[in-house]
């Protein structure tokens, strides 16, 4: 049996049905709880700088009473970073982030943002905070990764996600090599954004991604079938296509 792929919750969008009514329902820390018992491995949450979604309140709690490891998704600021050295999450991923985007529009460029990142990075390891960065799937974002201090890179599957046919197979091809690049140079490698029933196989089939963080879609589904049901089947399809160690490609657009 092929290695086990962990698999990471994003919980933020219980919390913006419960923003919606200001009120304490649905609690993430309930959701968090039913994660645990579907057999998710870790929780993220990005706290945005507009707290749109996920609240420092949130953070706070997740991090000291959730039955699961923390991933503390959020943009490489002073204000952040603060907070992350608080709360101590077992994980930290940096992102890039816009206050009028609707969700992440691609990934963190660290090619140019190195010499920032350099200690921003080294102040959350000293911390013993894992520190993944958010990138493309591209070689140079992988090999500056390195050479910032991250643990781990999470690759973007959202253009794979949403791409067609002959586009999604070479989308494919670039993570593959990204994920072979990042784990040959002593990298962890995650991926993660917009995966879905659907599309998961062929990226959970991809022996050097040992992490996939999915959130969207498993809130989305858990409307209909129930969170745990949600999660439960997330989980038996990426099993099935680690077992396998191989997926047919699906060529219709994502859910």
């Amino acid at each position: 049996m092929a290695e086990r792929l962990r698999l990471g919750v994003n919980i933020d969008h219980v919390a913006t049905l419960r923003n919606a009514r200001e009120g304490g329902h649905p609690d993430p820390l309930r959701a968090a709880d039913a994660v645990a018992r579907a057999g998710g491995d870790s929780l993220t949450a990005h706290l945005r700088e507009d707290r749109r979604h996920i609240r420092d309140a949130d953070i706070t709690a997740l991090a000291r009473k959730g039955r699961l490891p923390l991933n503390l998704e959020m943009a490489a600021t002073p204000e952040m970073r603060a907070i992350a050295l608080d709360a101590l999450p077992h994980a930290v991923c940096l992102v890039p982030e816009k206050r009028q985007e609707l969700t992440t529009e691609g990934g963190l460029d660290t090619v140019s943002g190195k010499s920032d990142l350099v200690p921003f990075v080294a102040a959350l390891e000293a911390a013993n905070i894992a520190v993944a960065l958010f990138i493309d799937p591209d070689f140079s974002q992988v090999d500056a990764a390195k050479a910032i201090g991250a643990s781990a890179v999470e690759l973007h599957t959202g253009r794979y996600c949403d791409a067609r046919a002959t586009a999604r197979e070479n989308e494919f091809g670039r993570l593959v090599a990204a994920a072979r690049h990042a784990a040959a140079i002593g990298l962890e490698c995650h991926a993660g954004h917009g995966l879905c029933f659907d599309t998961v196989g062929p990226v959970a089939a991809i022996p050097e991604v040992v992490e996939l963080n999915i959130g969207h879609f498993l809130i989305g589904e858990a409307v209909f079938i129930g969170l745990e049901a949600s999660l439960l089947k997330m989980r038996a399809v990426m099993d099935a296509a680690r077992d396998a160690g191989s997926f047919e490609m699906p060529q219709s657009g994502s859910i």
